[in-house]
């Protein structure tokens, strides 16, 4: 229900995507009323790999994050998050409010052990392929601690989704010189250095 267009944009998407991946089986989470009406607007051959799960509430994209936590446990995020909870589905897709979605999910799904916060990522095109940057806007301020958890997250990620071995994990800093570094990036790469996790390392 979330994004700047709603389910006008969201709906027609799915059938890109389940048109592009056979196996794949969706579920649409919302007032149901209003996504019936934009499925009836794109009816398609998919509709045997998708259903409704309803839920009565909506999270603005100006709406605080403890606002949407707190105030709306009925919000398409909420159902979806749960959804993904409960084992009904593995993952969740939302173009709505991000600060929301990510206090949702860290509160609802939690953490992996040994890790304090999650993280936003995704690729960069680059002159010889492409980079996975992360954080990108979950955490304005990060402890040296967090960054090497962002790190062997990035690692973990990229070595699985693209069958690589040792991906090369860099820290993207504004220069090289230490004295240009926030204070809670200085320490890293000593820091990094210490941990078997992170075999390839380097400063950017």
């Amino acid at each position: 229900m979330g994004g700047d267009h709603g389910p006008a944009v969201t709906v027609p998407a799915r059938s890109l995507r389940l048109r592009s991946q056979s196996d794949l089986k969706l579920v649409l989470v919302g007032q149901r009323a209003v996504l019936e009406k934009e499925l009836a607007r794109h009816a398609g051959a998919d509709s045997a790999r998708l259903r409704i799960q309803e839920a009565t509430q909506v999270v603005g994209m100006d709406e605080p994050p403890a606002q949407a936590l707190r105030g709306k446990k009925d919000s398409s995020m909420r159902v979806a998050i749960n959804l993904v909870k409960s084992g009904e589905a593995q993952a969740i897709v939302s173009a709505g409010n991000t600060g929301a979605l990510m206090a949702t999910a860290r509160f609802v799904l939690k953490t992996l052990p040994g890790i304090d916060r999650p993280a936003i990522i995704t690729a960069f095109p680059t002159v010889h392929g492409h980079v996975h940057i992360l954080d990108l806007g979950a955490n304005v301020d990060s402890s040296p601690e967090q960054l090497l958890q962002f790190g062997i997250m990035g690692s973990l990620l990229v070595g699985a989704v693209e069958r690589k071995e040792r991906p090369l994990v860099a820290l993207l800093n504004v220069g090289v010189e230490d004295i240009r570094a926030m204070r809670s990036s200085r320490r890293p790469m000593s820091f990094f250095g210490e941990r078997p996790q992170l075999p390839r390392i380097r400063r950017r």
